[in-house]
């Protein structure tokens, strides 16, 4: 894994191990940052389940304002941490070990783009889906990514389902705020 492009392009990111791990393809992750291209600068950037912290760190890296990872292992923990010392990004990231529901009912902070990569078959996506969308800024956008089988609701608290696109077996779906209640 590697960082795309912006100010740490380049840089290799170290990943977990393990049978359970899954990382974010780099065709997946170019596909989702074109999606969001003109909406990263400057934006507070939520990477739950962070795993190797490789979304919110590419995000970083491409000029976003700041980033919190979220993950209850450990182990992923430690990794996080070395990626942002590596990429030079430790200073604009915030680092958290917890699950996704303690963190999402107790942080303060809202945040304006919310990666959310759950391990898959567990039904956690649509519970921290719901439990993410209360701390989102009005112009939030949050990016899902599952496997194609699944199917996520259209409508989760304010936020609806505006695209979902496929690359082989895995779905990224994309939600905002509707656009009616913002004005």
């Amino acid at each position: 894994m590697r960082v795309i492009t912006g100010i740490a392009r380049g840089r290799k990111l170290e990943t977990l191990s393990g049978n359970d791990v899954r990382p974010t393809t780099d065709k997946v992750k170019e596909a989702i940052f074109s999606s969001i291209q003109f909406d990263i600068e400057g934006r507070r950037i939520l990477d739950l389940f962070a795993g190797s912290g490789q979304l919110g760190i590419e995000a970083l890296s491409r000029g976003a304002k700041s980033a919190t990872f979220v993950d209850l292992n450990t182990d992923a923990f430690a990794v996080i941490e070395r990626n942002l010392k590596n990429t030079g990004l430790k200073e604009m990231a915030k680092v958290m070990r917890a699950d996704y529901f303690s963190f999402c009912a107790g942080t303060r902070d809202t945040f304006d783009i919310a990666f959310l990569d759950p391990p898959y078959r567990e039904g956690i996506l649509e519970r921290a889906l719901g439990a993410v969308t209360g701390i989102m800024s009005d112009y939030g956008i949050i990016i899902c990514e599952h496997p194609t089988d699944i199917t996520l609701s259209d409508v989760v608290g304010d936020f609806t389902k505006y695209k979902t696109a496929k690359y082989g077996k895995i779905a990224v779906s994309y939600y905002r705020k509707e656009r009616e209640e913002i004005e």
